[in-house]
């Protein structure tokens, strides 16, 4: 199975990111997370980035907020899926991060999810991974069906409180 490259700007990103890891590692998906700014250490960055497929990764997951240049840095470094992560933060409460993270020039994509979206962009990461390895899709199928279990006992519990 390839690995995922869960990679953050700074290490005020973890209490977060170790969501995505965490999560990838109830998938079972080898991953490493590294730090890595796209302005601090740009060379490292893009180092990273362009030897990332021969290093046997198959997802790039990138975190950054502010500038939030780093999954835009990583995706015009590599053709693999970059994943951006906005983090909450800063004068407009990561919101200006979202915009630098989703507006990407035509060419150079980046999917991007939520605001400190770390779970989804590991789930969205298995996803990408399970189109060839029918061993982790069968695995998100069951993680689906999980979510389904837990919700249809709390509407059971809601409506058992409602008397209905």
């Amino acid at each position: 199975m390839k690995k995922v490259a869960v990679i953050m700007g700074s290490d005020s990103d973890w209490p977060v990111v170790k969501g995505a890891c965490a999560q990838l590692s109830e998938f079972g998906i080898p991953y490493e997370a590294h730090i890595l700014s796209a302005h601090r250490t740009p060379a490292a960055a893009a180092d990273f980035a362009k030897n990332a497929r021969k290093n046997g990764f198959g997802v790039l997951i990138c975190a950054a907020g502010m500038a939030a240049h780093l999954a835009g840095a990583f995706a015009g470094n590599s053709t693999l899926p970059v994943i951006g992560i906005p983090m909450k933060g800063g004068a407009m409460d990561g919101l200006d991060a979202l915009l630098a993270t989703v507006q990407m020039p035509s060419g150079i994509p980046v999917a991007t999810v939520a605001i400190n979206g770390a779970k989804n962009a590991a789930v969205l990461a298995a996803q990408i991974l399970a189109v060839s390895d029918e061993e982790l899709a069968a695995r998100l199928d069951q993680a689906r069906e999980k979510m389904a279990a837990q919700i249809a006992e709390k509407e059971s519990r809601l409506q058992a409180e409602l008397g209905c």
